[in-house]
Parts: structure tokens; C-alpha cells; sequence
């Protein structure tokens, strides 16, 4: 890569890993605030929810912004602001209060993602663009990483009731190193190339929804839901099937948890050269039976715990896998006028109803054990991701040059 697009890799790199760690901070601690505030199942579903559910709004206002005055600085705006809610959910005293905390913070997780995609997207030159989108949503992998290293430390030498705090807290550290990093970045050409191609930018938000867009919009659309709501449920609910069902310690916890993050750390790589080598359709397919057979195997058979700990990787590697050709794949969707308002609202249309499946996980799990629960609800997730992959076309290959118009017949 050439020192810019060093620059933008890194940067979104580390904002999407900051992401990551301030957003599973609350599935770590949920079993804490269940016994400290007494939480019901539904309720800790809901928090876990809420910040789903707040984030379509976020994400699409973000991808309209991006559109209008840049992908770089909306990128900055999204990184402190979910930074901040997330360092005063660390000061609530009640349900409520975190319940609202954790909805403002879900506005800018929406967002950061729609920045670092698109950003990344037009930067990084056509033949590499599949692994390069794919290693910047690795970071996830390490900011859940960091997450999950920190609150095996601080629940080791903190009490409980302090602990999940200090973890609030500590998360608006890497934040401000995030920023820093962000601070040299440039807006791709490609976009300040197609801002000078129209008088009119307000006209741009609703365009996604003209006859030769939404198909593709309502597509990608019901991709993000069964990819994220799948993803969603194993990031809120595991922490907790482990500690409650398999009876684990918040070491071991954190143990298990590891293998399945390094699992997915890798995923995100593989399945972004797999998605340049293969294309972005079959890559959708491979990764989806391979998560549906191994999320039903998870949590509905009788696994020992080296079994289990050992499957927490292949776990970790699908799921990832799904989640690293969606940026990529919309991003090649959408004209370059609209990208970050597509992607943005596709995607975090896709997040906010996929945001059910937590929620919905809670609910099931009053009725039948937490496992079941678990791989029922994961299992249509995904079954979703595979039925929406029948009908996308090949995007491989697609120059973004070639997408700066709005008109209808130059992009056809």
C-alpha cells in the first residue's frame, strides 16, 4: 500500500477495534448487573438491544453525512461520540439510566462503521479491495480482544461491584488514541472527484430508494440482518451461556472467549482474500453453511469443555468471515454519490432488526434452556444471509471510478 492508504487502513483500523471494545463491554459485565441490580433475562436483553436498535438511526444519518462533507470527519465525529456515552454508562445507578446510555452510544456505533468502510473502500485500489476491507473489520476482533483482556483483569483484582466501572472508564482511553491517528487522514479522491459532479447533494439521501437502487438496497439489507443477528447474539449472549450453563469463572470465561476472537481475527483476513479470489457470492455461501453447521453443533450437542473450547474457533472464523465481505460487497452496490448512505443504511437496517435476536434470545430463554435458545435463534439468523446471497449479483472487480454518477443510465 502506498503511505496513504497506510494511513486510512490504519485509522479505520484502530476506530473500528475502539468500536468493538466500548460496544462488549456491557456483554461482559451482564452477568454482573444481573446479580448486582437484579435484572431479569428480558431486561438484560433489552440493554443489550437498546444500543442495536439506536444504531440504524445513527448509521444512516452518518452515511448522509459522509456523502455531503466527508468520510474522514464523519469517522472522528463517530469515534467521540460513542466513546463518551460509553464512559458514562460506567456512571449509572439503574436500569434506566444505562438504558439510555447505552441507546446514545449505539448513534455513533451506527455510524463508525459506515465511515471506516467506505473510507477504506475508495482508497484501496480494486484488486486488493476484498482483503484490505476485510483486514480493517479485524479490528474488531481486537478491540473484543482488549475488552475481554481487561475484564479478566479487573474482575480478577477489583470487586464486582467496582470493576465493571473501571471498565466503562477505560474504554475512552484507546479512543483518544484513535483520534490520534485520524488526525492525517484525507477524504478519497474519488469522493471529492463526484462531489464536484452535482449542484444539488441534499437530492442524494432518498436516491437509494429510486427503481434501480432499492432492489439492491433491500438486498443488502436482509444480508446485514441474518449476518448481524446472528453475530449479535453470540457477541451478548456467549459471555453468559458460559458463565450460567457451562459454569465457567471469569478467567475461563475470558479463556474460551479468547479462542473464538482469535478465530475471528483470522476470518476477517481469510475471508477478505477468499473474497478476491473467489468472489464475493460464493464466499457469502462458504461462510454461511460453515457457521450454520457450526453454531448448531455449539449449543445444541452434548460438547465437552475441550470441545467447546476448541470450536470456539471455526465459531469465531464463519461468523467473522460473513461480516468482512458486507462492507466490500456494498460498497460496490452503490454509486459513489450515495455509497456511504447506501451502505449506511443497509447495513444498519440490517443491524436494527437484526438487533432483535438478542432480545428474542432473552425472551426464549425463559422458556427452554439458554443453548437452545441460542442456536434456534442464530441458526434463522443465518439462514437469512444465505437466502439474500441467491439473488446478488457479482461485484468483484467493480471500478468505483466508473460510479461517480447519479444519473440512472450511466450507472447501469
Amino acid at each position: 500500500m502506498s503511505a496513504t492508504e497506510r494511513r486510512t487502513f490504519w485509522a479505520c483500523f484502530c476506530g473500528w477495534a475502539v468500536d468493538a471494545l466500548d460496544f462488549q463491554i456491557y456483554a461482559l459485565v451482564m452477568p454482573t448487573l444481573v446479580v448486582l441490580w437484579g435484572l431479569s433475562p428480558r431486561q438484560a436483553g433489552l440493554l443489550g438491544t437498546s444500543a442495536l436498535l439506536s444504531s440504524p438511526l445513527g448509521g444512516w444519518i452518518a452515511g448522509v453525512l459522509a456523502d455531503r462533507i466527508g468520510r474522514a470527519r464523519v469517522l472522528k465525529i463517530a469515534i467521540v461520540w460513542f466513546a463518551t456515552f460509553a464512559f458514562l454508562s460506567g456512571l449509572t445507578t439503574s436500569y434506566s439510566q444505562l438504558l439510555v446510555t447505552r441507546s446514545l452510544q449505539g448513534l455513533g456505533f451506527g455510524g463508525e462503521w459506515v465511515a471506516c468502510t467506505v473510507l477504506i473502500s475508495e482508497v484501496i485500489g480494486t484488486r486488493i479491495r476484498g482483503r484490505a476491507v476485510g483486514g480493517v473489520q479485524s479490528g474488531w476482533s481486537v478491540g473484543y480482544g482488549t475488552a475481554v483482556g481487561l475484564f479478566a483483569v479487573l474482575f480478577t483484582f477489583a470487586p464486582p461491584a467496582q470493576a465493571w466501572r473501571l471498565l466503562f472508564f477505560l474504554g475512552l482511553l484507546p479512543a483518544l488514541v484513535s483520534l490520534w491517528i485520524c488526525r492525517k487522514v484525507e477524504e478519497p479522491k474519488i469522493f471529492k472527484k463526484s462531489a464536484g459532479l452535482s449542484d444539488e447533494p441534499s437530492s442524494s439521501s432518498l436516491q437509494i430508494f429510486k427503481p434501480y437502487l432499492v432492489p439492491r438496497t433491500i438486498l443488502a439489507s436482509v444480508i446485514a440482518t441474518g449476518a448481524l443477528g446472528g453475530n449479535y447474539i453470540t457477541l451478548t449472549w456467549l459471555p453468559n451461556y458460559l458463565k450460567t450453563v457451562r459454569n465457567l469463572s471469569d478467567l475461563n470465561t475470558g479463556a474460551y472467549l479468547g479462542v473464538l476472537i482469535a478465530g475471528a481475527f483470522f476470518g476477517y483476513y481469510a475471508s477478505g482474500y477468499l473474497s478476491d479470489a473467489v468472489g464475493r457470492r460464493w464466499t457469502f455461501t462458504i461462510t454461511s453453511i460453515s457457521v450454520i453447521i457450526t453454531i448448531a453443533s455449539y449449543t445444541l450437542l452434548p460438547l465437552g469443555a475441550e470441545a467447546t473450547l476448541l470450536l470456539g474457533f471455526p465459531l469465531g472464523f464463519f461468523q467473522s468471515g460473513i461480516v468482512a465481505g458486507m462492507g466490500t460487497t456494498f460498497a460496490e452496490l452503490f454509486p459513489t454519490r450515495v455509497r456511504a448512505t447506501g451502505q449506511g443504511f443497509s447495513y444498519n437496517a440490517g443491524r436494527g432488526l437484526g438487533s432483535a435476536m438478542p432480545a428474542l434470545v432473552g425472551y426464549f430463554a425463559s422458556s427452554m434452556p439458554l443453548g437452545q435458545a441460542i442456536g434456534m435463534c442464530a441458526l434463522l439468523s443465518y439462514s437469512l444471509v444465505l437466502a439474500g446471497t441467491v439473488f446478488l449479483r457479482e461485484t468483484r472487480g467493480s471500478d468505483l471510478e466508473t460510479y461517480a454518477y447519479q444519473d440512472q443510465d450511466e450507472f447501469a
